[in-house]
């Protein structure tokens, strides 16, 4: 039995009034199912989608609430502050009180506060709001991975891996696509006129959320770890510092005139980290369990994994808001058309994530090196074809290169978070979904932050198309990097 377990046994559940067979979550050996596995890979798509969800809707935000730049990127920031900042501790959370205790409060939490995001009257207020469901985000993602690796074992938890890969990559492109189409589509009008377009992105979670609570608590079984470990208050404290000093100054700065603070706080980003690591190495040397253990850094696939996850989130990140932004303000294309010209990337993303675990069988990592040469590929065609025909550009000019880079993506992004995950011990399941989560999120908001403020600090003087070309140059060269990375893989895939 794993080290991940239920509670014992203690009395068989049983009732003399409902019919049919009862769901139980205390079974020593927690099983994952099929339905259990769908309920928590729709909880780890929904805040994946919300990341991106919100990008083209920024334009219809800023005419409504007339927010400005700055209070717009708080908008994006501030969700995903909150979420990377809190993502370790949630799963640490989860191994203490239950898993699926925490993710039915996260569900739960994500629905009502992407109410509150709805039905902001003001900037301000759904700036606050989208902290807040920032934070509901990182109490039910960490719950996931964990769960996945504690109540399944051998083919199954490789074929879940690879399913929450596939998940991860199709919401930040679909979150993208829905909320073109939610935005242009408006199904609210007549109770918001002209706001119901940008309401709809955050109030469409309300019965989704309904549905998963639902059916978490008829599906999921319960984990956590056996040997829970204490909450680390000054490793929390500091990681939390350590992101906010990094990230804040880098999406806001821009858009404030890069004011004293910023500055102030970019110089104290690595004395900030610095203390954060010297406190959870003494914590782990002192066999205590530091919020993110040194020692787990120690396994060769999740180190060498992670790696590959920063270059390839922050290009991610920072291509999907810019390409927002140039279809949107450059061409005009209207929410819809702006979404749906991600198409493309979902399908070959999709067709990829269904072909990566037979090809990983056959290739091991080295299916990670094909895709990072596909997806350059991609890049490059997406570069020329915005070279050559930028006024004339639409959504099928844009097809070939967003379909290459698609395809590239989904051969390299599922294969990664397996490859990360294949070596953590049971026990330290929550632990390591949070690792890997909030150095996934940490990459795509920095992504946004460093070639959002490249493209937008471009614009004025070099044109739209100018700045698009160099901030895909950028991301290419983040490509390349991940390629190159892939190399130093362990060949075999767990």
């Amino acid at each position: 039995m794993s080290e991940s377990s239920v509670r014992p046994n203690i009395r068989p559940k049983t009732s003399a009034t409902t019919a049919g067979p009862v769901v139980r979550h205390d079974h020593p050996t927690p099983v994952l199912g099929a339905l259990g596995l769908f309920t928590v890979l729709l909880g780890a798509a929904l805040p994946l989608i919300d990341f991106f969800i919100v990008n083209v809707a920024l334009p219809t935000i800023d005419h409504d609430l007339a927010a400005g730049p700055a209070l717009l990127e708080l908008v994006v920031a501030g969700y995903g502050l909150a979420y990377a900042v809190l993502l370790v501790l949630g799963g640490r959370l989860g191994d203490m009180a239950g898993r699926r205790r925490l993710f039915l409060l996260g569900i739960a939490a994500f629905g009502v506060t992407s109410l509150a995001c709805g039905l902001a009257p003001d900037a301000w207020t759904l700036v606050g709001a989208r902290v807040a469901q920032g934070a509901a985000a990182a109490l039910m993602l960490p719950q996931v991975l964990a769960t996945i690796q504690a109540a399944t074992s051998g083919h199954r938890r490789a074929r879940a891996m690879s399913l929450y890969g596939a998940t991860a990559g199709l919401s930040m492109v679909a979150g993208q696509i829905l909320g073109g189409v939610l935005v242009a589509a408006a199904p609210l009008s007549s109770v918001f006129g002209e706001s119901a377009g940008w309401r709809s992105v955050f109030l469409v979670n309300v019965p989704v959320a309904a549905v998963g609570l639902v059916l978490a608590a008829r599906s999921v079984p319960e984990t956590r770890s056996e040997r829970p470990a204490p909450v680390d208050v000054p490793g929390t404290l500091l990681l939390a510092a350590s992101l906010v000093t990094l990230l804040a100054p880098l999406t806001e700065g821009r858009a404030a005139g890069w004011p004293l603070w910023t500055w102030v706080s970019l110089a104290l980003f690595p004395f900030v980290a610095a203390a954060f690591y010297r406190v959870e190495r003494r914590a782990d040397r002192n066999g205590l369990v530091p919020l993110v253990p040194p020692s787990l850094l120690r396994l060769d696939s999740l180190r060498r994994g992670l790696a590959l996850v920063v270059p390839f989130s922050i290009g991610f990140g920072g291509f999907m808001f810019v390409i927002a932004v140039a279809l949107q303000q450059g061409l005009r294309l209207g929410p819809a058309a702006s979404g749906l010209s991600m198409a493309p990337m979902a399908a070959a993303f999709f067709a990829a994530s269904l072909a990566g675990p037979r090809l990983v069988r056959r290739y091991g990592s080295r299916v990670v090196t094909a895709g990072g040469i596909i997806q350059a590929f991609g890049v490059v065609v997406l570069a020329l074809t915005v070279w050559h025909d930028w006024s004339g550009l639409g959504m099928l000019g844009l097809l070939p290169g967003m379909a290459i880079a698609g395809l590239g993506q989904g051969l390299q992004l599922p294969v990664l978070f397996r490859i990360v995950l294949s070596d953590v011990p049971p026990e330290r399941a929550g632990v390591g979904g949070g690792v890997m989560t909030t150095t996934q999120q940490a990459a795509l908001a920095l992504g946004v932050a460093t070639l959002g403020s490249l493209f937008l600090s471009l614009t004025p003087g070099s044109g739209m198309r100018d700045a698009l070309i160099v901030t895909l140059l950028v991301q290419l060269a983040a490509v390349v990097l991940t390629t190159l990375l892939s190399l130093r893989l362990p060949r075999a895939v767990a």
